[in-house]
């Protein structure tokens, strides 16, 4: 279903490639609705108000102006900036470079910061 090579994403039934223009992203949303933990172990609600959070994302396909983010790379998002898509019954959102905040990917660039 997913073609790695230039960034391509080839839909089966139809035989056709999407591929990202300019500096957009195509991501597939991490599923964060629904009750979590905290760090000491309170369960916090799915119906509890959050303020301005945060919501990652893996990443699938990267535009060619695209500096900081490869395919495969996790990328923190405000969810209010995005555009949503459906391809083949899957959702996406759509992202432009600048409005991603963070990047969490399995290669070394270089040795600091934080791991997931």
């Amino acid at each position: 279903m997913k073609d790695a090579v230039a960034g391509n994403y080839e839909i089966s039934r139809d035989k056709q490639s999407i591929t990202m223009l300019a500096d957009r992203i195509l991501a597939i949303p991490v599923d964060s609705e629904g009750e979590r933990k905290s760090k000491t172990g309170i369960l916090i609600p799915a119906t509890a108000e959050l303020s301005r959070r945060l919501a990652w994302a893996d990443v699938s396909l990267v535009g060619p102006h695209v500096r900081s983010v490869r395919s495969g790379d996790k990328v923190l998002y405000n969810p209010e900036d995005r555009f949503e898509v459906e391809v083949q019954g899957e959702q996406y959102v759509i992202l432009r470079e600048r409005d991603i905040h963070a990047v969490a990917s399995s290669h070394a660039d270089n040795d600091t910061g934080l791991y997931l």
